[in-house]
């Protein structure tokens, strides 16, 4: 398998010393710059470069600038999707984004971990694991997923969370970690 093939299917993988996992991040990061650095009144041109950078856009979709990924490709988003200023997407695994989700500034979207021994670390090698978060979803300002969770729809997640378990569908749930405090 290649590298790719490995982080795409959840395997450890090392993403520094592969010459096509390089490539495409750079990519990503040259596109995310684009973006970036275009005048808040440039909407067609940043809706062309999301087109470009992301795997999938829905109609209606508004991220203000800054944002960063990693890849761009392993990124999905519904309609009606509006994130706010500084959202970063490390998106080694696929990333799916439901509709009418709405993200404040200074989250953290990140499918990407280590082993926890050092010395697999130490080599470089990671892996990845996919996030969803479901339609109608909210999430308050400096909120930050961890690899394999999953935001069930309708569910409002507090301002300052760290999402380390998967959310149920139609609950308030805040802290760090995260926990469902009222059904809604």
């Amino acid at each position: 398998m290649t590298e790719k093939e490995k982080m795409l299917s959840g395997e450890l993988y090392n993403a520094n010393k592969d010459s096509e996992l390089v490539a495409e991040r750079v990519k990503a990061k040259d596109l995310c710059f684009d973006f970036n650095n275009l005048r808040p009144s440039q909407k067609a041109e940043k809706e062309d470069i999301l087109k470009k950078l992301l795997g999938s856009v829905g109609e209606n979709i508004e991220i203000i600038s800054p944002f960063w990924c990693d890849y761009g490709y392993n990124i999905v988003t519904g309609k009606n999707f509006f994130a706010n200023h500084n959202l970063v997407i490390l998106d080694c695994a696929k990333v799916t984004i439901g509709d009418n989700v709405f993200i404040g500034p200074d989250c953290g979207i990140y499918t990407a971990t280590h082993p926890l021994d050092f010395q697999r670390r130490k080599e470089g090698l990671e892996y990845a694991l996919p996030i969803t978060i479901g339609n109608n979803v909210w999430l308050g300002g400096g909120v930050k997923i961890c690899p394999g969770v999953t935001i069930g729809e309708g569910s409002v997640v507090g301002a300052g969370s760290i999402v380390t378990k998967d959310i149920p569908a139609n609950v308030l749930a805040v802290g760090n970690p995260c926990k469902v405090i009222k059904e809604l």
